[in-house]
């Protein structure tokens, strides 16, 4: 009895936050919400009032249950001193040093941090959007997920920006909102990082790059560009196009593909660090050496990269300082101040991962 009720609430809840409802639309009856779930009266009823009691639904006399205007407490709280921090990884590679510099410029201000995670799932993201106003944090700083895409949250950002709730993003934004960003220069360091491949000799380059996030995508233009530039032929590269919910061996399947085809290539790249530790390990279980019979770059200059062996040539990502500048702007939001946004220009670090084939 008591799972069915929460099954009730839960699926009305979902369709409510997630727009299949309008305000004042008219709920179901009671006797088409028990023959839909196929469950009591009592679990309708009492699904029903803990809705009402969370404000989602309201009702009238005679009429039945209607959809309440549930985002309307969606505004500036100056009072509040909780921060909002949604991120697409929270645990692992660069996301922890971020949080670390966020929550280091926050805290003396008397702010604590919030931190939810979407694993670059749009829904987590509107479900976390949802919880964190809510609570009517003080401010948002959000990384985008699967931003190549048309922001599937629209409608929750446009409300965002009616209140005036300071928000900023992080690492990509969705291009239909004009919200403050601190992003890279993706496509220019990846064409710096190509260019410099192709002069040590590297033609057939594999580039494998993620494409539900505007990094992804904004770097394999740059992988593109850079052959462009340098007047190669585009037809000596090969790409792998993946998204972020793929396994690798999904990858490792693909990338054999090129491995053992008459056409090996001499270097891959690719589009982060994290992916390139995971191919360098492919290939020395397949006895291949690395720099010696293919070079492998990566991109973001995780700490790891330094203590492999080889060690990474990659591109510097500035996670420290772009957490300092999140926890700077999200404040300068919240007290009512402009903060403009920032685009950071990646530095190539040369290490040991890339032979040079013009000697």
């Amino acid at each position: 009895m008591k799972r069915d009720y929460l099954i009730i609430k839960e699926t009305i809840k979902k369709e409510i936050t997630f727009g299949h409802f309008k305000v004042n639309q008219q709920l179901p009856t009671e006797n088409e919400l028990i023959e839909h779930f196929k469950v009591s009266r009592y679990a309708v009823r009492k699904a029903l009032t803990e809705l009402q009691n969370e404000h989602l639904i309201y009702k009238i006399q005679g009429s039945g249950m209607f959809i309440q205007d549930w985002d309307k407490k969606w505004q500036v709280n100056p009072r509040s001193k909780t921060v909002g921090l949604i991120c697409t990884h929270i645990a692992n590679y660069i996301f922890p040093q971020i949080i670390s510099q966020i929550d280091a410029v926050i805290d003396p201000k008397g702010y604590s941090l919030l931190i939810a995670n979407t694993h670059n799932y749009p829904q987590k993201e509107r479900s976390n959007l949802i919880k964190l106003l809510d609570l009517q944090v003080a401010g948002l700083i959000v990384e985008p997920s699967e931003s190549a895409k048309p922001c599937q949250n629209a409608d929750i950002y446009q409300r965002i920006a009616k209140s005036k709730i300071p928000i900023l993003f992080i690492n990509a934004k969705y291009p239909e909102f004009d919200f403050p960003a601190i992003t890279n220069a993706d496509r220019l360091a990846e064409k710096e990082l190509i260019t410099y491949l192709l002069h040590q000799g590297h033609q057939k380059i594999l580039g494998i790059f993620q494409i539900d996030d505007l990094q992804g995508t904004e770097r394999m233009k740059g992988f593109i560009q850079a052959y462009q530039d340098n007047n190669i032929n585009l037809a000596n590269s090969n790409l792998i196009m993946y998204s972020s919910h793929d396994a690798f061996t999904v990858i490792s399947n693909k990338i054999d593909v090129y491995l053992h085809s008459n056409q090996r290539p001499t270097a891959i790249a690719c589009y982060h660090d994290e992916l390139a530790i995971l191919v360098i390990d492919k290939l020395k279980k397949q006895h291949i050496r690395i720099p010696q019979d293919i070079s492998v770059v990566g991109f973001d200059n995780y700490e790891a990269a330094t203590y492999l062996t080889p060690s990474l040539t990659t591109m510097n990502y500035q996670r420290t300082t772009v957490g300092q500048e999140a926890g700077k702007g999200i404040l300068a939001l919240i007290n009512g101040q402009k903060f403009a946004s920032i685009e950071h220009h990646p530095q190539l670090k040369l290490r040991n991962s890339v032979a040079s084939l013009t000697k």
